[in-house]
């Protein structure tokens, strides 16, 4: 399995703005997605704004490529997410899950 993840950072007055886009419109898109094995989001808050790491599993790099495109390393951030965060990577590190 592998683990893509990605970072944001939205103000703290948007960042509702951002879960719900997740809840509504990507995770419902990506859990479509044959090889997509599920979604989460790790929220912390910094002083006025709030980061966020998603996290989603994949079976292989052939399923993300599905996702993503050709240039897997590249972030899929829609317009609407890009209009509430305050900043965001461009890019996205995957991992290989390890089960101990």
């Amino acid at each position: 399995m592998i683990e893509r993840t990605w970072r944001g950072i939205a103000n703290i007055e948007t960042a509702n703005q951002y879960i719900e886009h997740l809840k509504t419109d990507t995770f419902p898109k990506v859990r479509q997605i044959p090889g997509n094995l599920g979604a989460k989001v790790l929220r912390r808050e910094l002083n006025n704004q709030v980061e966020f790491l998603v996290v989603t599993t994949w079976t292989s790099m052939a399923a993300i490529v599905a996702f993503s495109g050709q240039d897997i390393e590249w972030a899929v951030v829609p317009e609407q997410a890009q209009s509430v965060l305050a900043e965001y990577d461009d890019t996205v590190k995957h991992y290989e899950l390890i089960n101990i």
